[in-house]
């Protein structure tokens, strides 16, 4: 993904400024492709940023149970986790990832799904990031995740 990529939406780095000046985060959901595709949107509460994972029956990955495919999963991970980072960290570029390791915990159901992630350590090059997703309860995940981020 490259700044200057027209998302239909408008630029990726367009709406990176626009975030830079009102302070809305998310409007990058809204220019990264697959975040539309499979219906990610972000709000705030009183905890902070809230990705979210609205749910859509093409992401339904086993039919039987039914759950959501893991790939939909680690997307709304790694989203939340670049989302946090941008957010709380005022990055002046867009993170890169190095690795991300998901941990897939219990079946995801036909519903919305939510993660909300944590910085744990930030260098100047390198930012470990920590999230978790959830469908009814916080204190019950359907998934987590660490993320390694180059900066700059």
């Amino acid at each position: 993904m490259t700044g200057d990529t027209d998302t239909g939406t408008g630029t990726f780095a367009g709406a990176l400024a626009r975030f830079r000046q009102d302070g809305d985060i998310c409007h990058l959901t809204q220019a990264i492709p697959y975040a539309r595709t499979f219906g990610f949107t972000c709000e705030t509460d009183a905890q902070g940023l809230l990705t979210v994972a609205r749910f859509r029956d093409t992401t339904i990955g086993n039919t039987i149970l039914p759950a959501i495919h893991g790939g939909v999963l680690g997307a709304l991970l790694e989203q939340a986790a670049t989302l946090h980072l941008i957010n709380e960290m005022r990055v002046e570029a867009l993170p890169r990832i190095i690795n991300i390791s998901v941990d897939y915990l219990r079946p995801a159901g036909p519903r919305d799904t939510f993660a909300r992630g944590r910085v744990i350590k930030q260098g100047r090059r390198i930012a470990n990031v920590r999230v978790e997703a959830w469908q009814d309860r916080p204190d019950k995940p359907v998934a987590a995740a660490h993320a390694h981020f180059l900066l700059g």
